[in-house]
């Protein structure tokens, strides 16, 4: 089900809990959210559809994947850029790591430990921070 977009900013700096398998309806109401907002988003955290569970879900090209619990290892060669945020109003400057390795489980709770490079990385560190209460 699409979900309305939060824009309290207190309720995005609320830090998320763990997800688990409870949460599977979560995941899908995040990834339709996502796809009826592809226009103009390419990742969403859980509580920017008011659900404060470690969840995000990422476009790669045009796959909607589900990341669950992740947890970024890793970090190399940081960057500065400047990005918006669905749930805020216009660009902000943040530092990003060109190169992530993140644990997660997918939709179907596998786990996974992956590398992830460039802008498909630069979404999971944004999203990873919305999970972590941090708003650019």
């Amino acid at each position: 089900m699409i979900r309305p977009i939060v824009h309290d900013p207190q309720q995005l700096q609320t830090s998320a809990t763990p997800a688990t398998r409870a949460d599977a309806g979560v995941i899908t109401d995040l990834l339709d959210t996502l796809k009826a907002h592809q226009d103009n988003c390419v990742g969403m955290a859980a509580n920017m559809i008011g659900q404060n569970k470690r969840i995000i879900v990422i476009l790669v090209g045009a796959f909607p994947i589900a990341l669950v619990n992740p947890q970024i290892r890793q970090q190399r060669d940081a960057f500065q850029t400047e990005e918006e945020c669905l749930s805020l109003d216009g660009q902000r400057p943040t530092t990003r790591y060109q190169t992530i390795t993140v644990d997660y489980l997918d939709q179907q709770f596998i786990p996974h430990h992956q590398e992830f490079t460039g802008f498909v990385a630069q979404i999971i560190q944004h999203e990873v921070d919305h999970c972590n209460g941090i708003l650019i």
